[in-house]
């Protein structure tokens, strides 16, 4: 069951847009709160907790694509972006930037719910009642399972939902090779794009959670890439 408290950061220039997806949201038992622009985002941000934003890309002044790369320095709020750009290289921009998912405009907003709701699904939750919490070991980073935290010593490092996602798939198959079909499939990103551009989303995940766990991203030692095969997870 989905949190029914959950807070959504609505942020479109549109304001018919704007009003019309705040109040569907709404109908369907969220909290939601609206913002015109990347400015008006980052004051509420200021004094509210969200547990979701819903970001257009095209907007006069900050765009959504800039102001989804400066959040993810401080922040790991799920984040889905709304585009007038259907190519893959726009979406992709937008997925190396943080974003969780992507929707093209024109959508169907029942989509929008779905896609919310499955975002919501993925984002990790402490786990309190465990008391000997299962942990990786990669190199000088180690993975707590129970909690799906990553750390680095005594730092924390930021998991985007999506990550945090990745990061539970693969410490529940240590050592198996998991194919990019099912990562498209657990991910929920499977769709009209075509299977090479699924492929590609996937893939622009894996490097950026190795720029989190490996020493040298492009020779990974942990997160391998098994040829015509998939993704292996290997700890010490």
């Amino acid at each position: 069951m989905l949190d029914p408290d959950a807070h959504l950061l609505i942020v479109d220039d549109d304001e018919r847009i704007r009003t019309l997806l705040c109040k569907f949201l709404a109908r369907n038992g969220f909290y939601v709160s609206g913002a015109r622009d990347a400015a008006h985002a980052r004051r509420l941000l200021e004094g509210l907790d969200f547990d979701l934003m819903v970001l257009d890309v095209m907007m006069p002044g900050e765009n959504g694509v800039a102001l989804t790369r400066d959040l993810r320095k401080t922040r790991d709020m799920p984040i889905l972006l709304l585009t007038a750009k259907g190519g893959t290289s726009d979406r992709i921009d937008g997925l190396e930037a943080g974003a969780d998912d992507y929707l093209a405009k024109p959508f169907e907003p029942k989509e929008l719910l779905l896609r919310i709701n499955a975002i919501l699904r993925r984002v990790p939750h402490e786990a309190a009642e465990d008391t000997r919490p299962k942990v990786l070991q990669l190199g000088p980073i180690r993975y707590d399972i129970a909690r799906g935290e990553l750390w680095h010593g005594d730092e924390m490092i930021r998991l985007t939902s999506t990550e945090g996602q990745l990061m539970r798939i693969f410490a529940g198959q240590v050592g198996d090779t998991v194919s990019r079909a099912q990562l498209i499939e657990d991910l929920g990103r499977t769709g009209p794009d075509g299977e090479s551009a699924q492929d590609r989303a996937v893939d622009v995940q894996i490097t950026r959670l190795r720029r989190k766990i490996e020493a040298d991203p492009k020779q990974p030692r942990y997160l391998q890439t098994v040829r015509g095969a998939g993704y292996v997870l290997m700890s010490d």
